[in-house]
């Protein structure tokens, strides 16, 4: 159990020196010390505020180092290059409830320490009563089924394909249509926000339209997740418009947006925050830099997102599948263990019928959002035929009934089969 008077931040480092000394140069560099000590540096005010270091499991060196480091070059300082993850106790009374401080706390200056040729923030753990002092999800998993009316299986989701260039009435025709195919959930390209030709003054009211017509006719609620992604001000004006549409999403690029834009958006609505990554492989591809995906969602989960991206399993992006799915689980984790501040964990690129048997495999639920562009909009019967294939294809993984199997009955999943699974032979 962890001391709720305290945090947990662990990393993977590489150094030259001895790894135990260095993660004490972490410890000191983000809580009270620098490189000597200095006037008003007190015991008294070092066992007070002082981050401590828990442990240091050193792994196999390397022979080159991954990174170019200047202050070790200056000092003639060479390898091997010793490798290990080490964990660092923060006390909460340095931060408080400050998110933005938080992560230049764990993370900020670390990753231009003279001492290291690789750092990585692995992860982040915290205490129950610090997490309460952070925004918790206004829907989550729970609030996005209530809202879509989808009590079990994954929600099947689409993209605005194009990306960009379509008239707000255009939009809304194709939205429209997609409605009509039968999906649960709508959203935005990432980079598509208020353009000149489609602003969403304008974009908002007209897809709105087309999905109330929809629900009219059916009695379902499609969720559209709206790119409102811009400065604080202006995001809290379109979240506002899309309420006042009966819209119930809206989706922000977190990375660009910053903690404390997202921090105000969340505390000014109630509406789903869909919470887009893109960017992140900039913090995340190199094996010994950046930010793991653990600590990462911590943070923008502590900023109140609903939804978190994951990529998808076999996509088309750089992602093993192994950290798709570790993804994924993290999402599903809440961080404290009497806290339900699970996310919902968002598949997509590349994502087809063919894929709900390996995503279904690696984590054995369909507490989910499946997102598929082309798997839906290229499937040869249409749009319609595209959604029911994976309907199809989630149906039957979780009946324990192979693919193709179920393809012998389901014309709309054998079509997704031959075509898309071609393809990727």
């Amino acid at each position: 159990m962890m001391n709720h008077d305290r945090f947990e931040a662990s990393y993977l480092i590489e150094t030259p020196l001895d790894p135990a000394r260095v993660a004490e140069i972490m410890a000191g560099e983000q809580s009270s010390g620098t490189f000597t000590r200095v006037a008003g540096e007190t015991d008294e005010l070092r066992n007070r505020t002082r981050a401590v270091v828990t442990q240091v499991e050193e792994f196999a060196p390397a022979a080159t180092p991954s990174l170019p480091n200047a202050w070790l070059a200056r000092k003639g300082v060479s390898g091997p290059y010793r490798r290990a993850q080490v964990s660092i106790s923060f006390p909460v009374s340095n931060v408080g409830a400050n998110l933005a401080t938080l992560a230049s706390i764990v993370a900020g200056n670390l990753f231009d320490l003279g001492e290291t040729t690789g750092l990585r923030l692995d992860s982040i753990r915290l205490p129950e009563s610090y997490r309460r002092r952070f925004a918790l999800p206004a829907q989550g998993i729970a609030g996005t089924r209530r809202l879509t009316g989808v009590d079990a299986g994954p929600l099947v989701g689409s993209i605005i394909k194009p990306n960009v260039g379509l008239s707000p009435d255009e939009t809304a025709e194709l939205v429209s249509k997609l409605c009509a195919a039968g999906l649960d959930f709508i959203k935005d390209d990432e980079i598509s926000a208020n353009p000149d030709h489609a602003p969403l003054a304008e974009r908002i009211p007209a897809v709105m339209a087309a999905v109330r017509r929809h629900a009219d006719r059916t009695g379902k609620q499609v969720m559209i997740a709206f790119n409102i992604t811009d400065e604080t001000d202006a995001m809290r004006r379109h979240a506002d418009l899309v309420a006042r549409e009966g819209g119930t999403c809206v989706m922000a690029s977190l990375n660009w947006c910053g903690f404390s834009g997202i921090e105000t958006l969340r505390r000014s609505t109630d509406l789903v925050l869909h919470g887009h990554r893109n960017g992140y492989g900039a913090v995340s591809r190199h094996p010994w830099l950046g930010i793991s995906f653990q600590a990462y969602q911590t943070l923008w989960r502590l900023a109140g997102v609903d939804h978190m991206h994951v990529h998808g399993v076999q996509g088309k992006f750089a992602q093993e599948d192994e950290e798709v799915v570790s993804s994924a689980r993290d999402c599903v984790t809440p961080l404290t263990e009497d806290l339900d501040d699970r996310v919902l964990p968002a598949f997509s690129s590349g994502q087809w019928a063919g894929t709900a048997q390996p995503t279904w495999d690696a984590i054995g639920h369909a507490d989910l959002l499946f997102m598929a562009g082309g798997g839906i909009l290229a499937h040869p019967g249409g749009p319609a035929a595209g959604v029911a294939s994976i309907r199809q294809a989630w149906a039957a993984v979780a009946a324990g009934v192979s693919l193709s199997e179920a393809a012998q009955r389901q014309p709309e999943l054998k079509q997704a089969l031959d075509t898309f699974g071609a393809k990727l032979c």
